[in-house]
This record gives C-alpha cells, structure tokens and sequence, in this order.
C-alpha cells in the first residue's frame, strides 16, 4: 500500500496493518496516535520513538507475534498473516543442514527456558549458521541484558515490516 492509503484506513484495518509490522498493542496505539505520516522518513522515526518509550511488557507482547527461528510449521498455522515475511526473513533455515535446525531447535528450548520467551534476532540476511552462533552468544546473558537485545532486535524486525507494508 501507499503511504496515502495507510494513512487513509479505517483504525480497523489500520491496527491489522501496523500489527502485521510489530505486536506490542500500545505501539500500535501509538502508532495511530501519531498519525498521519508525512513520509516513509517519519513513518519510521515514528515507530522507532514510539519503541523506545515502551516498557519490557510491551516487547514481551511483541515477541509472541514471532514465530520460532526454523519452525516453519508455526508459520503455516498461528502467523498465516505474517507468513510470507517470516519465511522470506527466515529464508536461511531452509537450506541450513540437519545438524544447524537441530541446534538451533535445541538453543531455543534453552533460550525460553532461561528467559520466558523465544529467541528473537532480525534475521533478515543471515544464514542459519549466523542465527545460531548469535543465539550461542546470546544465552549466557542476564535477563536484563537480554530483554534491551531482544527489544533492539524486534525495532528492527518492525523498521524492515514497515517498509514491506509500503510499496
């Protein structure tokens, strides 16, 4: 869509646009609240403001919008809306080896186990193997470290969103 047309929805339809970018219910009242865009630039200054007030809360909302690293069949099911994003974002895991899906299947477990929510990292551009070395990296970290991590990452998760929600 158009930066007219978004800015043009029905609050409906334009909290299902801005939810398919990012999950946090209070960004995308903010988002609306922010409305309407003078261009693309300030559509995504806007949703990085908006981001950056929100609280830990919000992110942990946001997360359960994902899907795992590799779980295609929770792409299939619970994200049918995001779907074609995710795969495309999570393209690697496709042509990762057995040995890659089967770790990173293992780190995930590890990583809700110590922190109550899933792996998130941009995946964007990175292969498999990448994905589960920063994941590795990533598992020795506080809860607090990790939170402000996982958040930056899913700011950049909703900047890529948002420029695929425009054409």
């Amino acid at each position: 869509m158009t930066l007219n047309e978004l800015n043009h929805l029905e609050p409906e339809a334009l909290y299902v646009a801005l939810e398919k970018c990012c999950g946090s219910s209070n960004w995308i009242v903010e988002m609306m609240n922010a409305m309407p865009f003078n261009s693309k630039e300030d559509l995504l200054d806007k949703a990085r403001l908006h981001w950056n007030k929100l609280r830990d809360k919000d992110g942990l909302e946001a997360f359960t919008h994902h899907p795992k690293i590799g779980d295609l069949e929770a792409l299939e099911k619970k994200f049918a809306s995001t779907k074609d994003w995710s795969e495309n974002e999570q393209g690697a895991v496709n042509t990762a080896s057995k040995e890659t899906l089967i770790a990173l299947a293992e780190g995930n477990t590890q990583y809700e186990e110590k922190f109550g929510y899933i792996f998130i990292v941009c995946a964007t551009g990175k292969s498999a193997e990448e994905m589960l070395t920063l994941l590795n990296a990533r598992l020795p970290n506080t809860k607090e470290e990790e939170i402000k991590i996982a958040m930056k990452e899913q700011e950049k998760i909703t900047q890529i969103r948002l420029e695929k929600l425009l054409v």
